[in-house]
């Protein structure tokens, strides 16, 4: 693919009312090969001009339209002659913004649906009388606005979808993204295709080619640390600025005493054996353990581990020259969960590579995967060649096993989440099960159980095993594990680790919970 084909990639753009599956639309277009982007609600028309995209949905979101502080769009966005999709809290605010009326249902419809197909042309292209779909709603348009017909209704909304059909603007009651919608996908397809006209040429090969130049562009002559974790995201954003600018690139790895067992010396080893590259081995775990002692809020630790990483990089960087630049394996979701306190997405947690960076660091950020989900990275890792025990790497938080342990970070509590996480990941690889989840480990907490070891009851430490499957940790399910494997690891943890009397597992899944305990 030429530079150019690569520039004027087709795009559509979501924006984002602060629905829960906001970034599952997004998935769903990429999946396509069709490049997405989420921008806030109110971004302007201006601006969206300037992107160019080919088609722009509105998600859906918790508000109400006739609501004080609504989130509303530009209104100049529905002149633009640019194809439009409402989804849900999307559909109600076209109609709002557009002269039509929204109200209050009687009754909410909430779940799986039979939506009646009135119109099989555009977004119904190719589709039956009736599909079962998934609505999320007490709000309804009860009044559509000129121009618009009704295209699909349901038993409680006899607006579940509508259309203009001279502007290409259209709204979906229900969610067309998620799984329990029959059809769902193609109903996507449709809008991108179709409607919008993309073509499906958002591959990682040529997300490659384009990330390289804007690095060379971007950083020029000056020097780059790039923070490597080992993980599957530090190491492709290693790769790839390494590709580009070469020896201006000095790679730090920073042993803050919380890692996976034997996780220091297998990516010293890897990086050194497998890659011309210069890289730091830093052992700075003494001074982040002390730092954390006594500390027992998840909050203040993710920040306190960010803010010792800047300056254990801060400091490195001083004995070996000056560096402008700090390259960081930021992805999508980690941005997202970063939200700042006052936008439209309530902050989950801070990521310590993200919304825990503190305000003194001078360095500026290079985080060329910032736009990437996780199965897109480990495309991206392939096609570059790194080895497949990274590739296929489970997510480890930035802040290691200090958000793995459930209170004050102890040795003892370190050893027991350690030892127990590695049991759980050797298990899953026996039993053939590793690559097919999406992450595995141990917690623990300052809980104890009674138990009998050596003959002797005492009180010991409860483990808890997370085992959960996902598409890019949006989301998550926990995993239906055979009880024989479970058996296995509880047998192993209890005998192999002191001081261990119970194993427990988390059968929650996101949301409500959040992947990692902390």
């Amino acid at each position: 693919m030429k530079n150019n084909d690569i520039m004027t990639e087709d795009s559509i753009v979501i924006l984002d009312f602060g629905s829960q599956y906001t970034h599952l639309i997004a998935r769903r277009i990429r999946e396509f090969e069709v490049k997405s982007e989420i921008f806030p609600f109110d971004v302007s028309a201006k601006e969206l001009v300037s992107i160019r995209p080919k088609g722009i949905i509105l998600s859906g979101g918790p508000a109400s339209v006739y609501e004080e502080d609504a989130p509303l769009c530009d209104r100049k966005i529905f002149d633009l002659g640019i194809p439009i999709l409402g989804i849900c809290y999307g559909m109600q605010a076209i109609a709002h913004a557009l002269g039509g009326s929204v109200k209050r249902g009687e009754k909410r419809e909430y779940g799986k649906t039979e939506l009646i197909i009135k119109d099989k042309s555009d977004l119904f292209q190719g589709f039956s009388d009736k599909i079962i779909v998934w609505m999320s709603h007490m709000d309804y348009v009860d009044i559509l606005p000129k121009g618009f017909d009704v295209i699909a209704n349901s038993e409680n909304c006899p607006n579940a979808a509508m259309r203009n059909k001279d502007k290409k603007i259209f709204g979906l009651q229900f969610h067309p993204e998620v799984v329990h919608t029959e059809r769902g996908i193609d109903i996507l397809k449709n809008f991108v295709f179709n409607l919008c006209e993309c073509k499906p040429v958002w591959k990682m090969e040529s997300f490659i080619e384009k990330t390289v130049s804007e690095i060379k562009d971007k950083v020029g002559k000056e020097k780059v640390l790039c923070a490597l974790s080992g993980g599957v995201d530090s190491s492709t954003t290693a790769v790839l600025i390494h590709k580009a600018i070469g020896e201006n690139l000095t790679c730090i790895f920073v042993d803050h005493g919380l890692l996976r067992k034997d996780e220091a010396q297998q990516i010293v080893k890897t990086f050194r054996d497998n890659y011309e590259m210069k890289l730091i081995y830093a052992d700075a775990s003494d001074r982040f353990l002390s730092r954390l002692k006594g500390i027992t809020d998840s909050e203040e630790k993710r920040k306190i581990v960010g803010e010792e990483f800047i300056k254990v990089f801060t400091e490195e960087g001083k004995k070996l020259g000056e560096f402008q630049w700090l390259a960081q394996g930021t992805l999508y979701p980690d941005v997202i969960e970063s939200a700042r306190a006052g936008s439209i997405a309530s902050r989950i947690k801070t990521h310590h590579n993200v919304a825990g960076l503190p305000g003194w660091m001078t360095f500026k950020l290079l985080e060329p995967l910032r736009l990437l989900y996780k199965d897109e990275v480990r495309k991206v890792a392939h096609l570059l060649g790194l080895p497949e025990d990274i590739v296929k790497r489970h997510p480890f938080p930035g802040p290691g096993l200090s958000v793995r342990i459930i209170g004050e970070v102890t040795e003892e509590k370190i050893k027991i989440c350690k030892e127990a996480s590695h049991i759980v990941e050797d298990e899953l690889k026996k039993a053939g099960v590793y690559d097919k989840v999406w992450q595995a480990f141990a917690m623990v907490g300052d809980d104890k159980a009674v138990g009998v070891l050596g003959d002797k009851k005492r009180f010991g430490h409860i483990v808890t095993i997370r085992i959960v499957e996902s598409m890019d940790g949006m989301t998550a399910n926990w995993v239906r594990l055979p009880y024989e494997i479970l058996e296995r690891i509880s047998n192993r943890i209890t005998n192999e680790i002191p001081n261990v009397t119970w194993v427990s597992y988390s059968i929650s899944s996101k949301p409500p919970s959040t992947i990692e305990p902390c």
